[in-house]
């Protein structure tokens, strides 16, 4: 250790020190959060809907303020304009009524949307609330996230054209949404009770076994990255969109099949 080591330490551990007490006797810094101030942060809304405001929105609504703030990034009707995958699709009426998308069941959805993944109609609310537009996030008023939410479920076919959506029967449309019963508590992320027993976990019992592999074993794992087969030609040709040099290159998606080995 250095010979001088020793005291530049403690003169910075006397520095933090000193800087400590100072803080803690200094008056005026800081004050308790106005109840302004809380409400304006605590704008989260429950799956049960705790923290949803009062408030409605038509579908036709909806469709305006979509067009005028939302389109430029999610493309006309929410069908994605390459910046992001789209909203809407990829559901049907017997997804709608079973509450599970058959898509994921047989392995045959052509592209994953934001209607065919989310279980719950409140983490739409929240995030659409809290969050967008992208360039302005809680610039929506509370009618305005209901119209624009109306018109998503209208697009995805939940509800009719007329449809007005509000803290009143959105708890109905829950009952609507696709995927509903595509999310599940029993796993080791939730700890408490089973879901079963009225609980929301499983007593934080992993939802894997590490079983070591004693026969059959591979001797070496290859591991790379896949395009799977929907997405391929989701944004073109990406040979196209990279550069000609250098050690990445974009793979072919147009007009080749796919590969199981590429990277």
């Amino acid at each position: 250790m250095s010979r001088f080591s020793k005291p530049i330490c403690f003169v910075v551990l006397a520095a933090l020190a000193g800087s400590a007490l100072a803080f803690e006797g200094y008056k005026g810094v800081g004050r308790p959060a106005t109840a302004a101030e809380v409400k304006a942060w605590d704008i989260d809304v429950r799956p049960d809907f705790k923290g949803l405001p009062a408030g409605s929105g038509k579908v036709a609504d909806g469709n305006d303020l979509f067009e005028n703030k939302c389109a430029s990034c999610h493309g006309s009707f929410g069908e994605s304009n390459e910046v992001f995958t789209p909203l809407i699709g990829g559901t049907t009426r017997d997804d709608i009524k079973a509450g599970r998308v058959g898509g994921y069941l047989t392995d045959s959805i052509p592209q994953r949307t934001t209607f065919t993944k989310v279980a719950t109609i409140s983490t739409l609310w929240d995030y659409i609330y809290r969050a967008m537009p992208w360039t302005e996030p809680k610039s929506l008023k509370p009618d305005e996230v209901y119209a624009i939410l109306a018109y998503f479920l209208n697009l995805a076919e939940i509800v009719p054209e007329d449809f007005v959506l509000s803290d009143k029967n959105i708890a109905e449309v829950q009952k609507l949404m696709p995927n509903r019963n595509g999310m599940t508590t029993d796993h080791g992320l939730w700890p408490g009770a089973p879901a079963a027993r009225g609980g929301i976990g499983n007593g934080g019992r992993p939802d894997v076994r590490n079983v070591a592999c004693m026969k059959y074993c591979k001797k070496e794992v290859k591991v790379g990255s896949v395009l799977p087969g929907y997405a391929r030609t989701a944004h073109g040709n990406l040979e196209e969109q990279n550069r000609t040099f250098g050690p990445v290159r974009g793979v072919r998606t147009v007009d080749q099949p796919a590969d199981k080995t590429e990277h």
